[in-house]
């Protein structure tokens, strides 16, 4: 191998690493702006986001039984962990809800002024 090519070569990789690093960086920028601007809309509806009560297993409260606080939903297992070409589900692990509890709603019949 001569010279010359070996550097045309290294110039090639190089222009491939700076070209792949600013179109990561401009995604990136393009979807915080887009974050930012739902961020936006969303205070201009009415209000910041609000909470939703997660448990450490990552699942909604909904997933969560009443009585035994026993998490209902699946977890996916990705074939690549267990080494087969095939992805697996199993029952979530979580022994309990542990997040935050919302106020259960109730009905107040207005005052009557007289």
């Amino acid at each position: 191998m001569d010279p010359l090519s070996l550097v045309i070569g290294a110039l090639i990789a190089a222009g491939g690493v700076a070209v792949g690093r600013l179109s990561t960086r401009h995604q990136l920028r393009a979807a915080q702006e887009h974050e930012r601007g739902r961020e936006r809309a969303r205070i201009a509806e009415g209000g910041p986001r609000s909470v939703q009560p997660l448990c450490g297993c990552g699942h909604h409260l909904v997933f969560h039984d009443r009585e035994s606080s026993k998490c209902q939903s699946q977890v996916v297992i990705p074939g690549h962990w267990t080494g087969s070409n095939e992805t697996t589900y199993r029952q979530c692990m979580c022994q309990g809800y542990r997040g935050p509890r919302p106020i259960d709603p109730y009905y107040a019949p207005d005052l009557n002024e007289t």
